[in-house]
């Protein structure tokens, strides 16, 4: 296993990727004993340093996605809220190395929700309200091309993210309903809500136990992005993403490059 040392040395140099706008060799190059334990030590000491996390995220959720990689189960990051842009805010593509899109249901807390046994029916009555979301996906290795546990330490690609306007989940299906994402008008992907683990509620209630086995939980008011319903499509300046759920609504991202080197917050 990689020293303590080493980890944190693993995550400044993921820190320094995104401080400096530019990819860096898959960690694995070095250190190809990194493993998935490590690789969330080391996503936890990104963790650390982000300031308050106000919800999750899940990846690789596609059954069919865990067979190309050849995992059994999905991984998951965390979502500072320096992550969040608010709907209508854009997407200063400066700020980033290599930005994708992809549309999400979000998950809304309305109460706290822990423990090893929790189920997608816990999820459902523990939820005030869902959502369509967009999620910007934004890896620090170069053309997307990384290991599980590299992925991993890199806080799952998580980079900015959007949440529409949330609704009560009673007697909506989020198994059955159906995803459009557009870009620039045209339609790049569809699926249905049962592509996240074949309910995204699912893949939620396996947050919250793996979450549980790290002595955490979800928390009221926390979020959870429960997984790319789509193939995740690049953008850039000039470009405007709009996602939408059957039942959700919609929500849409503008990108643009602006000439400041400060946060685009």
């Amino acid at each position: 296993m990689t020293p303590q040392a080493d980890v944190a040395e693993l995550a400044g140099r993921l820190t320094k990727a995104v401080a400096d706008r530019t990819a860096v060799p898959r960690l694995t190059d070095d250190h190809p004993e990194l493993d998935l334990a490590t690789a969330y030590r080391v996503q936890a000491e990104l963790r650390a340093a982000a300031g308050p996390v106000v919800g999750w995220k899940l990846g690789v959720t596609s059954r069919a996605k865990q067979v190309q990689v050849g995992v059994d189960a999905p991984v998951y990051g965390f979502l500072p809220g320096t992550a969040a842009l608010d709907p209508g805010e854009p997407l200063d593509t400066a700020q980033h190395i290599q930005p994708r899109c992809e549309p999400e249901i979000v998950f809304v807390l309305g109460r706290d929700l822990a423990g090893p046994h929790v189920s997608a029916a816990d999820v459902l009555g523990a939820s005030s309200g869902v959502a369509v979301g967009i999620e910007v996906l934004d890896s620090r290795y170069a053309g997307y091309d990384f290991t599980m546990a590299d992925v991993v330490a890199d806080n799952t690609s998580a980079s900015r993210f959007v949440v529409g306007t949330p609704v009560p989940p009673a007697g909506i299906d989020l198994r059955l309903v159906g995803v459009v994402l557009e870009k620039n008008g045209e339609v790049v992907a569809t699926a249905s809500g049962a592509a996240s683990l074949g309910h995204p509620a699912a893949a939620t209630a396996w947050l919250v136990r793996q979450l549980a086995a790290e002595g955490e939980g979800l928390r009221a008011g926390q979020i959870v992005l429960s997984g790319g319903l789509t193939a995740a499509t690049p953008v850039s300046a000039g470009d405007v993403v709009v996602a939408s759920i059957d039942r959700l609504g919609s929500v849409e991202l503008g990108c643009r490059q602006e000439e400041r080197t400060t946060s685009c917050r």
